[in-house]
């Protein structure tokens, strides 16, 4: 395929952004090429600058569950932003899109909006320290939480392992309150527990990790991390930025019928408008400023643009619930293909799916935490996405995200898919010998 224009601009863009991207992943360096820039996307392809067409997977990394420029989605809109983009007041749509969130989500009392999931991860992890009264936290390592510096951190060293900042700018002080744990080894918390427990505020978790590809929780897990913030009265925080509405309708709780105190929601709420919000717990979120006191604010925040668009798309979603039994046999029909592909070529891979979220793993598995995953060629997955982009497929340009399907994706779609993939896998097999 030709990328002459994409190149160009990346060049131009490089000048005045660092990176030439506005999001590191964006920049495809993992993947050893320079980015293609988009211009225009529909239904369930994306079109760069070039005139290339690309059956999408990444779907702006989860929110457009029915697919690219959805008309029903987008009826309205510009009678949306006739009436102003803007008002740093209230309006009407923020309300119903809370009762709606409120709705549908087991463990939610309360929500606040907010405009990105970092800033609600960030404002849940300051609301559980004033519930508690304690300053240290726990995450896992493989699991991100947006850029925020507490969370900004990889496992150290000793029995207990608090974090170490992965960025400069990142104040050891700041994340000598955050507490690594291994994602799927509940013994690791409980030890943590058993020693740091009367100071630990909360724990932080995505409940389907969806940041080092797709890792699924063991039996028990979940199940056992609520026990323990009971036990010893910590906060259980349910990072669902992604798997919020896009699993299930009620999330990833719903799914595996756990209740966390806190709950962090982005992307989807927002139809792929910026947004966020955090919701839990009447007793927790009414600590929240003005009615309590612990501060947190926005200008943007709840802004009608978002607001309007998030509420066409969770209604959707809402009458038509059937969209999720369609989006999981979608994602089955390309968990058994490519699992008859790698039969076929003899090769050690893995695909790792929830519901309708997945991705390929290429290594021997188990995959089950963070360690589990690092131990996957990364040369071999970066092969295999030029392979397939340049058989019009887009799939994630690292081999520690998740891949997403829509309501969009056809059967002819998922078909192409699999013959690239065929294809793809081949060339990338014969990198690895070359090694």
């Amino acid at each position: 395929m030709n990328h002459k224009r994409s190149g160009e601009i990346f060049e131009e863009a490089k000048k005045y952004i660092p990176g030439g991207v506005n999001s590191p992943v964006r920049a495809f360096r993992s993947v050893g090429l320079d980015p293609i820039f988009i211009e225009r996307a529909e239904g369930s392809r994306i079109y760069d600058v070039d005139g290339n067409s690309y059956i999408d997977y990444i779907c702006s990394w989860g929110p457009l569950i029915l697919g690219h420029s959805n008309k029903d989605v987008l009826e309205g809109i510009e009678e949306a932003i006739a009436r102003g983009t803007s008002y740093g007041v209230p309006s009407p749509v923020e309300v119903e899109v809370a009762k709606m969130i409120t709705e549908a989500l087991i463990s939610v009392d309360m929500v606040r909006m907010v405009n990105s999931g970092t800033e609600a991860t960030m404002s849940a992890i300051r609301l559980a320290r004033a519930y508690t009264g304690r300053s240290k936290i726990i995450k896992f390592e493989g699991c991100y939480h947006g850029h925020s510096d507490s969370l900004l951190v990889k496992a150290g060293s000793g029995a207990i392992t608090f974090g170490v900042p992965t960025s400069p700018g990142v104040p050891e002080d700041t994340t000598r309150h955050t507490i690594i744990c291994t994602y799927n080894d509940l013994e690791s918390v409980k030890r943590v527990f058993e020693k740091e427990g009367k100071d630990i505020a909360c724990i932080i978790v995505e409940p389907v990790a969806g940041n080092m590809g797709v890792v699924a929780p063991k039996e028990g897990f979940l199940e056992g991390l609520r026990s323990i913030c009971d036990e010893y009265g910590s906060v259980l925080i349910f990072d669902e930025v992604i798997t919020g509405f896009r699993l299930s309708y009620g999330g990833a709780q719903e799914v595996y019928n756990i209740k966390p105190d806190i709950t962090c929601l982005g992307k989807i709420i927002g139809g792929g408008l910026p947004v966020g919000a955090y919701g839990g717990k009447r007793e927790i979120m009414e600590l929240v400023s003005p009615v309590g006191p612990v501060y947190q604010a926005g200008t943007l925040s709840g802004n009608p643009l978002a607001m309007t668009i998030g509420y066409r798309n969770l209604k959707i979603l809402k009458d038509n619930r059937e969209i999720y039994i369609e989006l999981e046999n979608k994602a089955k029909r390309l968990e058994e293909g490519i699992n008859n592909i790698i039969k076929e070529l003899n090769i050690d891979a893995h695909v790792s799916r929830v519901k309708g979220m997945f991705c390929l793993f290429l290594g021997k598995g188990p995959f089950e935490n963070y360690n589990d995953v690092m131990k996957c060629d990364t040369e071999k997955y970066s092969a295999f996405f030029r392979e397939m982009l340049e058989r019009g497929i887009l799939i994630p340009p690292s081999q520690f995200e998740a891949w997403f399907l829509s309501a969009e994706h056809s059967d002819e779609d998922i078909e192409e898919t699999l013959k690239a993939c065929r294809e793809a896998l081949k060339v990338a097999l014969k990198v690895a010998f070359k090694r």
